[in-house]
């Protein structure tokens, strides 16, 4: 399960997506400060409130996890190449992080909840590492948290795959901080190193 052939190319509705979300995540990480004396300009917004259902059947909400530093990233279990190695370099990076990663929460969280049951899901997140959290809920649920955090799905036809389709899909995972605000970014193709070193710098900063 660990491993999987890289993503070269997404289709391009899901690659203009990504390039959007990617210019407004280094916009808010890296302009804000130089943004501040000018409030006329509104800083984009990105996470939300959202109620969705994990792997034992327990309702649990954005509140759920505050406190924690949350890595979160929406995908499905037949994704071919980007969930898995995304899922894989978190994984990694929670490694590297040894004691580190007690302070770090990821969430996946499904955008084919058709196929992407309860157990399925919790078996996929679990091949990565136990502590990632697998979060499915109704369509419209879905749909409300995947807005909040301004992520494009979309199914397609794929005659080659499990039911005849494949879903489109940003691939970004979104970092939040305590407080559950945006705070930074990777894609699928950042490094476990790279992840596990920028999160090391951003727990030193929540602790002092």
């Amino acid at each position: 399960m660990r491993s999987f052939r890289r993503l070269y190319a997404l289709p391009l509705a899901a690659a203009l997506c990504l390039l959007g979300v990617g210019f407004a995540a280094m916009w808010w990480t890296e302009g804000r400060e130089a943004l501040t004396s000018a409030p006329q300009v509104t800083m984009p917004s990105i996470g939300g409130p959202f109620t969705l259902t994990d792997t034992a059947g327990r309702e649990v909400t954005d509140q759920t996890y505050r406190g924690k530093i949350e890595l979160v990233y929406f995908g499905y279990t037949y994704c071919p190449d980007a969930c898995p190695t995304a899922l894989n370099e978190i994984a990694g990076a929670l490694a590297e992080l040894g004691t580190g990663a007690d302070r770090v929460q990821p969430i996946f969280i499904t955008i084919d909840p058709a196929r992407d049951t309860r157990k399925v899901l919790a078996e996929y997140v679990r091949a990565f590492d136990s502590r990632i959290v697998g979060l499915t809920g109704t369509p419209e649920q879905i749909a409300a948290a995947a807005k909040a955090y301004r992520v494009y799905y979309a199914p397609y036809k794929s005659a080659d795959a499990p039911d005849g389709y494949l879903m489109d899909h940003t691939s970004v995972v979104y970092v939040m901080d305590e407080k559950g605000r945006f705070v930074a970014s990777f894609t699928h193709e950042t490094s476990a190193d790279e992840m596990a070193e920028r999160l090391r710098k951003l727990i030193a900063k929540t602790s002092s």
